[in-house]
């Protein structure tokens, strides 16, 4: 039992860290709003968009972070 739940908590951390991860490096600022958007690729973004959903709902509601898939037009 220890074992499968070490290996369930190494599994979220992992999955938090490549969002983060993700997140520093895809955060831009919209001109026209002036807020800060987590921009998902729209040639790979769709999958990792839903993926992270969960976390990206928490980060919203913390600090505020919107999310878009492609570019703002």
């Amino acid at each position: 039992m220890f074992r499968a739940t070490s290996v369930l908590a190494v599994i979220l951390l992992i999955y938090a860290a490549a969002y983060v991860v993700f997140r520093q490096t895809h955060a831009e600022v919209w001109e026209r709003d002036k807020r800060t958007y987590v921009i998902y690729p729209e040639s790979y973004g769709r999958p990792l968009y839903y993926a992270w959903r969960p976390l990206s709902y928490l980060d919203g509601a913390l600090t505020g972070m919107q999310h878009h898939v492609g570019p703002h037009r």
